[in-house]
């Protein structure tokens, strides 16, 4: 497979220089200030576009869903006031509105990109719409739009590689808080203190629960970060109006530190865009740390094909956050499983589902494919156990095994370290535009496709304005 170039060496981007003694907040505030398009190296530039480009695909694909309908009368309801914003797929809203709605459209199928870390993992993908729809609304250049989404990624991603959200409770969109606050006031021109206080008033106000995440799951999980968008933006734009916030929301007496029970320490001084190195892109449609034993599936039906109406069990050993968020682990179990929510987040019906189709897309999601008989029986032969040293890998490496056995007594097994997507196999830009392509294609033609596709590309050359118009046209 091809790859792009390797990024540059760490020694070769310049870092932003933050003077001591400053709060978190005001350290992340610091970071955002300084940090200019030339700190995004050429390599990473071109990985954030892929992003890009992953969460239009999302987005469009998403048009139509139950929730996204409901979303989208709330905005036209709710956001019709100085309605200046685009909602991709046609319409505007105000600021706060179309970054709510938009975010929800790019999240909800969860198809999404992600970030693993020692603690836990995020989307940072969850960023770009709110970045997106307040640069429309200060009529930003495709430039000023790129690094304030960099900025937010970074500032996302190295949150969540220094505390364990996951572990005490708090959503995996807690650290968003922080880094939407400081995107959206890296897009709206903001001076330091002013992005303190929005990075103070966005953290303190939010803080998700895990629960929308545990089993039954319900349509919430899909739309969880809009909401998180819908009060930071609004939040912001406060702060751009003089109010201020708790200075230590982080490491303050009852601050987010105190709620995780101990130390949250980020050296801002020393802090580069360097996050998407590690980023990493779905090629199912399902939770991301389900991506390597899907593929590991495929990839054994491949080398052996087998007829599934033989098969007596099928055994996953996974790392133990693949165990717990869709085998049967901390999460809850994961075999009763009748809606798209509970489907994208059981490995038991993912793998069964990839055994019998040889794919997990939008279309193994789909409720009438959900109930059918054969899937619903092979998922209870499927059992999902944690294996300590792919745990231990974690998360350099994603590895997996997939073991069935027939009733013939043969048995088969497979093992990966990773995907096509992950971080060490990442995307190249011709495939994600097959991605595009593949999710985008029942609500564009050809040509806004292609038009998308050249817009994410030349970002730099154009205005935000330009991009939205075309999202737009989207039906």
């Amino acid at each position: 497979m091809e790859h792009p170039p390797k990024p540059e060496a760490e020694s070769q981007s310049k870092p932003v220089t933050i003077a001591s003694g400053r709060s978190q907040a005001e350290g992340i505030a610091k970071f955002a200030h300084n940090v200019t398009y030339e700190n995004l190296t050429p390599e990473r530039r071109e990985r954030l576009k892929i992003s890009i480009l992953d969460s239009l695909a999302c987005a469009i694909s998403a048009i139509g869903a139950a929730p996204i309908k409901a979303y989208l009368a709330q905005a036209k309801e709710f956001g019709g006031s100085n309605a200046r914003c685009t909602l991709i797929g046609g319409g505007k809203a105000n600021v706060v509105y179309a970054s709510a709605y938009n975010t929800a459209v790019i999240r909800y199928i969860d198809f999404m990109d992600s970030y693993f870390a020692v603690g836990g993992l995020c989307h940072p993908s969850d960023n770009v719409a709110a970045v997106l729809a307040v640069s429309e609304y200060a009529d930003r250049s495709g430039k000023d739009f790129l690094i304030a989404l960099a900025v937010a990624y970074q500032v996302e991603c190295a949150l969540t590689a220094a505390a364990p959200f996951l572990a005490r409770g708090l959503d995996l969109t807690t650290p968003l808080t922080y880094s939407l606050g400081a995107g959206v006031s890296k897009a709206l021109g903001l001076d330091e203190a002013k992005t303190a206080a929005a990075i103070e008033i966005c953290g303190a106000s939010g803080v998700p629960l895990l629960v929308v995440r545990t089993t039954p799951i319900s349509q919430w999980k899909g739309l969880n970060s809009s909401q998180v968008a819908l009060g930071c933006v609004h939040d912001a734009f406060l702060a751009s109006r003089g109010v201020t916030g708790p200075k230590y929301a982080i490491e303050g007496p009852n601050g987010l530190a105190h709620v995780l029970g101990q130390a949250i320490w980020v050296d801002w001084d020393k802090q580069q865009l360097d996050c998407f190195n590690r980023l990493s892109l779905k090629s199912y449609n399902s939770a991301v740390p389900t991506e390597s034993p899907i593929f590991c599936m495929l990839e054994l039906r491949k080398a052996q094909p087998f007829d599934p109406a033989e098969v007596v069990s099928i055994e996953a050993d996974v790392f133990q956050y693949a165990y717990d968020f869709t085998g049967g682990g901390t999460f809850g179990p994961k075999t009763n499983v009748h809606t798209k929510e509970d489907a994208d987040h059981s490995l038991p019906y993912l793998l069964a589902v990839a055994a019998l189709d040889g794919d997990v897309q939008l279309a193994q999601l789909d409720p009438k494919r959900i109930e059918k008989s054969d899937v619903q029986e092979l998922l209870l032969k499927v059992e999902v156990r944690p294996d300590s040293r792919f745990t231990a890998l974690y998360p350099n490496q994603l590895a997996s095994r997939v073991t069935v056995r027939l009733k013939s007594g043969e048995s088969f097994s497979h093992e990966v370290s990773d995907y096509p997507g992950s971080a060490n196999r990442p995307f190249t830009w011709k495939e994600i535009e097959a991605k595009f392509d593949k999710l985008a294609a029942g609500h564009t033609d050809e040509k806004v496709r292609q038009e998308i596709k050249r817009a994410v590309r030349s970002l730099e050359n154009i205005q935000v304005s330009d991009l939205m118009n075309l999202l737009g046209q989207v039906n």
